[in-house]
């Protein structure tokens, strides 16, 4: 829609290999009179980032969570601000090396070059939840087809990254299983008549189940899919919340559950997550970006919407200035050749 051709983007990365870990890092201020300057946010973040990984793993993000100067914590900005020693607490993002090489090429094949790698949930992130669900502390569940990728938000910044290796296509597995129905027959009912929610269920309600190897479709009960489709979400949601009770970050979750992903979007599932985590759910949309169209603010497009968010943030100043002239000079003659020329050919 914008009329630019595309050759570099930023990428999405997910999956089972994906680890969180918390650190600290701690550095003297040497700048003149004591005062922390960006040098020393570099070098305190630097230092926070040198933690023992496995060779087979890649850090892909260092995220500021709090500063603390000289025993003073909670300070989101440090800067200009006077100390001898600073202290920078992070949330330290990483990944498998193979997995992000091979990503990469992928994307490199395709045609395009590869900005930089940034963490699904991370975006989903940034196109849906509120600076207030951020500060007050939530749970951001993106439902994905292979897994469920877990964020929890605490003080406006991320404390606990996890994943789940299941999401929506065990679902589908299910059903196909069940009902005995190809995959893709099975995907179409999930979207089309599924819930997750059996009390919101007409018992009466019937769909139709497309028959196999030339057998005659039948009619089945909506409940019934309910009841294959119920306990499956069921579980990946119990799941999500014993990943975070376990590792101790339950009492940060105060601003409530968002869903997003795919299977946010699956009837019911707000409703189930409502009893399984026992605070207010709500399922996110993407936040409205200037010539987004009404289509994509869909849960299902919230990480590439993030995405491009991310990558606008992250673009340097002086190529965001230089890619603006290059969109706004005009097409055609130069006004200062067409002086030169008229110079050339009268004087």
């Amino acid at each position: 829609m914008s009329g630019r051709e595309v050759k570099e983007c930023f990428v999405g990365v997910a999956g089972a290999n994906i680890e969180g870990i918390n650190s600290r890092g701690v550095v003297a201020v040497t700048g003149k009179g004591r005062e922390i300057a960006q040098v020393d946010i570099d070098r305190v973040l630097e230092a926070a980032r040198a933690v023992v990984i496995p060779m087979d793993r890649q850090v892909i993000h260092v995220i500021p969570q709090s500063y603390i100067v000289d025993d003073q914590k909670g300070i989101r900005n440090p800067i200009d601000m006077i100390g001898v020693r600073l202290e920078a607490e992070v949330h330290i993002i990483t990944g498998s090396v193979t997995t992000a090489q091979n990503l990469v090429k992928c994307v490199n094949r395709a045609g395009f070059k590869a900005e930089t790698l940034v963490l699904q949930s991370l975006a989903a992130a940034r196109a849906t939840l509120t600076a207030d669900e951020k500060e007050l502390g939530c749970l951001l569940l993106d439902l994905g087809a292979g897994t469920t990728d877990l964020l929890v938000y605490s003080d406006g910044a991320p404390y606990f990254t996890s994943v789940i290796p299941v999401g929506g296509s065990q679902v589908t597995n299910d059903l196909s299983i069940m009902l005995s129905v190809p995959m893709d027959a099975a995907e179409r009912l999930k979207r089309e008549s599924a819930s997750a929610w059996l009390a919101g269920v007409d018992p009466e309600e019937t769909v139709v189940v497309p028959g196999v190897g030339g057998r005659a479709p039948a009619e089945t009960s909506r409940r019934k899919l309910c009841t294959i489709v119920q306990p499956r979400m069921e579980e990946i949601l119990r799941m999500a919340r014993e990943r975070v009770e376990k590792m101790g970050h339950w009492r940060h979750i105060k601003g409530g559950v968002v869903l997003t992903g795919g299977g946010a979007l699956m009837q019911g599932v707000a409703e189930l997550a409502t009893e399984i985590f026992e605070m207010p759910v709500r399922v996110g949309n993407p936040i409205t970006v200037g010539g987004l169209v009404e289509e994509y603010r869909s849960p299902v497009y919230a990480t590439g919407v993030g995405l491009v968010l991310l990558g606008a943030e992250t673009i340097k100043p002086e190529r965001r200035a230089e890619a603006s002239r290059s969109a706004e000079k005009p097409k055609g003659l130069d006004f200062g050749k067409l002086v030169d020329i008229i110079k050339k050919g009268f004087f």
